[in-house]
C-alpha cells in the first residue's frame, strides 16, 4: 500500500510556510519556511520524496486566499495533486496561539483527514470572464459612489432638485445647469460630473463587451435559458455560469442555496429549534446579484409578462419557458404573502433563496 504525505502550505505574499504529515505514524516533519515562488515548492517536495526512503503520493493544499488559483495550476502543471481548502469548512482548533507553523500544520491535518470542502477550480476562460465581469461591477460601485458625492455636494451648497426622480434626464439636465457663485465650487462640481460621465462611458463599454463575450457558444445556450426567469439579464447569467462553474457539482437545489448564504442561519439544542437570519456564507457577489434580481418580483401582476421578458423567451423550449413561468409566478405570489406579514426585506430575501433553487434546476436539467 502506498503511503501518502500531506502537505499543509500557508502561503502569503512574503513568504510560503510548508510541513508534512502522515497518519501511519502520526507526525508532522520537514518544517520550512521558504520564499513565494512555486519552484520551491517543487524542490521541497523531491527532498521530501528523497528522503523518505519508501514509495509515497504527495497531497499538497492551501486555503483559499489572496493567490487564487495560480498557485494550484502551477503545482497541478508540473503532476502535484493539490487541492484548495474553503476555510469556512475547515476543522479548527482553539486560538490559543496563532503562527504560520501552526496554520500549515492544521492544513495539513485536514487534509489527511478530509475536515475540508475543496474550493471548484473554474476554467481558465471562466476565471478570465469572472475576473472581467467583476471589473465591470466595481466600476458600478463607484459610480454609485460618485452620483452619492454629486448629491451631497448640491445639498451642502443649497441646490434641491424639485422633481420626483433623481438621475432622469430632467434631472441630469439640471446638474449641467447648475452654477455655484464661487469659481472653485464650479470647477470642484464640474469635474465631479465629468468622473461621472467618464465613468458611465465605460460601464457602458465594459457592458457591451460583456454582452459579446455571452453570445460565445460555450455561454450562449445557458445564458439564454436564465434569462428566461424575471430579474436576470445578460450580465447576470453570465455571472452565474462562470462564477459557479458546474452546478451539477450541487446534489440538490438546498446545497446551491447554502452555496450562496442564502439559507438561514440555526441556534438549536435539545427539543429547541430556533431559525435565524440567512448565513451570508459562500460566494458574496452571486448572492447580492440574486438579491438585486428578486427585486423585480416585488413589483407587477401575477401572471404578466412583459414585452422584454416575452423577447428573451423566444425561441426556447416550451419546457424552458413553461419552468420559467411557474418560477416567475411561484416567487411574485411568495413575496406578496410574505411581504403581507413580515418585512419587505425579508420577503425579498426569501424570493431570493428560491430563485436560487430554480436556477439550480434550469441549469442541472431539472425542469420537469
Amino acid at each position: 500500500m502506498t503511503n501518502i504525505i500531506y502537505v499543509g502550505m500557508d502561503v502569503h505574499t512574503t513568504n510560503y510556510t510548508l510541513c508534512c504529515y502522515t497518519t501511519e505514524d502520526d507526525r508532522i516533519f520537514a518544517k520550512v519556511q521558504v520564499e513565494p515562488d512555486y519552484l520551491n515548492i517543487l524542490k521541497y517536495l523531491n527532498r521530501v520524496k528523497a528522503n523518505y526512503g519508501r514509495e509515497c503520493k504527495i497531497l499538497c493544499g492551501y486555503e483559499a486566499g489572496c493567490l487564487g488559483y495560480v498557485l494550484y495550476h502551477q503545482l497541478t502543471d508540473h503532476g502535484i495533486d493539490c487541492v484548495i481548502l474553503a476555510p469556512t469548512t475547515m476543522a479548527s482548533a482553539p486560538k490559543e496561539k496563532k503562527t504560520d507553523y501552526r496554520d500549515a500544520e492544521k492544513i495539513s491535518k485536514c487534509l489527511a483527514y478530509h475536515n475540508y470542502k475543496a474550493v471548484y477550480v473554474p476554467t481558465a476562460e471562466d476565471d478570465a470572464v469572472k475576473e472581467y465581469i467583476r471589473m465591470r461591477d466595481a466600476e458600478k460601485l463607484a459610480q454609485r459612489t460618485l452620483k452619492q458625492q454629486v448629491l451631497a455636494f448640491c445639498t451642502r451648497h443649497g441646490k434641491f432638485f424639485d422633481g420626483q426622480s433623481h438621475w432622469t434626464q430632467k434631472h441630469v439636465n439640471w446638474l449641467n445647469s447648475l452654477t455655484f457663485g464661487d469659481v472653485i465650487l464650479d470647477e470642484t462640481f464640474q469635474e465631479y460630473l465629468v468622473s461621472l460621465r467618464q465613468s458611465s462611458d465605460r460601464v457602458e463599454r465594459f457592458d457591451k463587451r460583456i454582452e459579446e463575450l455571452a453570445s460565445r457558444d460555450e455561454y450562449r445556450q445557458n445564458v439564454e435559458k436564465l434569462s428566461c426567469f424575471i430579474g436576470i439579464k445578460t450580465h447576470t447569467a453570465l455571472s452565474l455560469i462562470v462564477e459557479v462553474g458546474d452546478f451539477n457539482r450541487f446534489p440538490n437545489a438546498q446545497q446551491f442555496s447554502s452555496y450562496i448564504g442564502l439559507v438561514p442561519g440555526e441556534y438549536s439544542s435539545g427539543d429547541s429549534r430556533q431559525l435565524g437570519g440567512i448565513t451570508k456564507a459562500g460566494n458574496s457577489h452571486l448572492r447580492r446579484l440574486l438579491v438585486e434580481s428578486a427585486q423585480c418580483y416585488t413589483r407587477g401582476k401575477v401572471g404578466y409578462k412583459s414585452m422584454a421578458l416575452k423577447g428573451r423567451q423566444a425561441g426556447q423550449e416550451p419546457r424552458v419557458i413553461a419552468y420559467a413561468d411557474r418560477a416567475n409566478e411561484r416567487l411574485k405570489r411568495k413575496f406578496y404573502k410574505i411581504n403581507s406579514h413580515s418585512k419587505r426585506n425579508i420577503a425579498t430575501t426569501a424570493v431570493a433563496r428560491e430563485l436560487a433553487c430554480f436556477i439550480w434546476g434550469m441549469m442541472t436539467n431539472d425542469v420537469a
